[in-house]
């Protein structure tokens, strides 16, 4: 009899160990990169995160990304649906993104209640500089018009990027 006993004592605790492992682990991580848009002169950060568990209702993801520029991180706070299987988080416009440095963020996914259910930290790293994008956009408009401010109408165009960064 205390035989069965431990081994059943053994098995639930394998059980609770499994259920405890699935909650921690409610999203991972399954993509991370920078995105330049040469058409509208912007780069944003892009992370992609896939559920792996339920995640309840009402719950939201605070990323915070590290801000190229400097300062204070950018943070993204954004509403997760129950039928959404991947998330993806687009932060806003970046300045000063530099090639082959390292750039941390940090995810909570957090309930109703303020509760922080998984955290997650991951890095992005360009393989381009900013300075690659023109400082105004290439196109205005719904039409994608060519921008006046960059394709001058004597026939010049200025591409020049006159972001000012720290060094």
């Amino acid at each position: 009899m205390r035989k069965y006993l431990i081994a059943a004592t053994a098995a639930m605790g394998l059980l609770l160990t499994a259920c405890q492992r699935q909650a921690e682990n409610l999203v991972e991580v399954t993509g991370h990169l920078f995105v330049f848009n040469y058409r509208v002169a912007s780069a944003t950060y892009l992370l992609t995160l896939k559920k792996t568990g339920p995640i309840p209702d009402g719950s939201v993801i605070i990323a915070e990304f590290e801000n190229p520029q400097g300062g204070d991180p950018l943070v993204l706070n954004q509403k997760i649906y129950p039928i959404d299987d991947k998330i993806a988080l687009q932060s806003e416009n970046l300045h000063c993104v530099r090639k082959d440095r390292p750039y941390s963020v940090n995810v909570r996914l957090v309930d109703r209640d303020g509760k922080v259910l998984q955290e997650l930290k991951t890095q992005f790293r360009s393989d381009l500089d900013q300075t690659v994008l023109p400082s105004k956009p290439l196109v205005v408009g719904a039409f994608y018009d060519k921008n006046p401010e960059v394709f001058k109408p004597d026939g010049s165009v200025d591409f020049s990027n006159t972001d000012k960064c720290p060094a």
